[in-house]
Formats: C-alpha cells, structure tokens, sequence
C-alpha cells in the first residue's frame, strides 16, 4: 500500500506545481522507465523485493521525479522564451528542447555522480545492518544509471510531443504536425 499511495502523492505535488495534468502526467510516466535501473541491479545482485527494497524504491521515485521536475520546468522556460520572442513553430519547439535540455547536463551528472558517490558505502558496507542498508542502496544506485539518462532523452522527447500537440490544437504555424495529420 505504501508504493502506490507514494506515487498518489508525487502525482497529486506535481499537479499542484505545475497546475496541469499533461505535465503530471509526463514525469509519471517517466517514473517507470527510471525505475527500470533498480529493478535490473536487484535482479543482477539477486536480492528479492523486501521492505528495505520498497524504501529503496520509494526515495528512487522521488529522486526521479525531482529530476523530471527540474528537466521540465528548464524546458517550460527555453519554450516560454521563444512564444515570447514570436517564435511558435515546430523548429523553435526543437531548438527549446535542445536548450533547456543541454542547460541539465552537467548539474543532473553532478547530482548523479554525488549520488552514487554517496550511496557506495552503505552498497559495499559490512557489519551489523549492513544487509538492509545494501537492499535500500541497491534500487537507488541502479535507478541513477537510468534514470538521468531517461530524464534526459525521454522528458524532452515527451513534452516535446504535447507542445506540438497543443501547438497543433492550436492552430499555430505547425507544418510538420499538418503533414502527419495532427492538425
């Protein structure tokens, strides 16, 4: 009961940040793909799904969707700025995209470096507690080697789509998105 009322929660605090449902719903949907890293490293070290692993998978989802958060509102604000230059094609959607992407590189690879760093003595650790400590570390050491990467290809890629979608809706210069019938 915990995951699912955890991933209630993080769906009902975005939707309150970003008063929308599109958005909310783009990084809950990048939720599982981040997840997809924690779920391969306990398979690999062969622990099985426990509490400790839940926990693990709780502060996974949080992380990743501090990460979608942060990628989408850079991407809000590269967008924003060119609708308010004039610019509402489908080329200055890319060119957004491409900027508020590129400004995410280097801090989500520090924050993941930091992360990993971090987390690598409870991963390695010995002693008393030490095998819990490992199966909360485990999802989230996996979950950072997939995660960023997600953020960073599938975030983009996604809200992308709902602009032009809402571009097209719109009405707007969209003559790629009249091409394909989206229009």
């Amino acid at each position: 009961w915990v995951l699912p009322a955890t991933l209630l929660i993080i769906f009902v605090l975005l939707y309150l940040t970003f008063k929308r449902v599109g958005e909310a719903l783009l990084i809950m949907a990048s939720l599982p793909f981040a997840l997809i890293g924690g779920v391969w490293l306990l398979y690999l070290l062969d622990f099985n799904l426990s509490v400790a692993t839940a926990v693990g998978f709780i502060a996974l989802a949080g992380v990743a969707a501090e990460f979608g958060v942060i990628m989408l509102l850079y991407l809000d604000n590269a967008w924003r700025a060119r609708q308010a230059a004039g610019a509402k094609s489908v080329q200055a959607l890319q060119e957004a995209l491409v900027e508020g992407a590129v400004l995410r590189v280097r801090p989500k690879v520090m924050t993941v470096a930091v992360l990993v760093v971090g987390l690598l003595p409870m991963f390695w650790g010995s002693g008393s507690g030490a095998e819990i400590m490992q199966r909360i570390a485990a999802p989230l050491v996996g979950g950072m080697l997939s995660a960023p990467l997600l953020s960073l290809l599938l975030l983009p890629a996604a809200y992308g789509l709902l602009q032009r979608w809402r571009l097209a809706r719109a009405g707007a210069s969209c003559p790629r998105a009249s091409q394909r019938g989206l229009r």
